[in-house]
């Protein structure tokens, strides 16, 4: 089943928060899939997307916020440092 497909599924129960990892950058630190996040939210404006997986730093949540991405997982740019706790009550107080 696609991506779409199972959006579709759902779409018709009332589908409203979609967590999505590509699953090829999970832990990486490259960045995340800009392009994927963009087409889901061309095709479905009304989810609340949460995008998971290589975010690297502030500027890459920051992008994601500018394309109204509302959420993103940033494990291991906490874990490892990328993004301090500081920078995340900033951006958090900026939302």
């Amino acid at each position: 089943m696609s991506l779409w497909e199972c959006i579709d599924q759902y779409a018709d129960a009332g589908i409203r928060h979609v967590l999505c990892t590509d699953v090829a950058r999970d832990g990486a630190m490259a960045g995340p899939n800009f392009d994927l996040y963009r087409d889901i939210l061309a095709r479905y404006p009304e989810l609340l997307l949460q995008a998971s997986g290589g975010v690297r730093n502030i500027e890459d949540l920051q992008k994601l916020r500018d394309m109204k991405v509302p959420a993103a997982i940033t494990g291991r740019a906490l874990l490892d440092g990328a993004i301090t706790a500081a920078e995340v009550v900033a951006f958090r107080q900026n939302a």
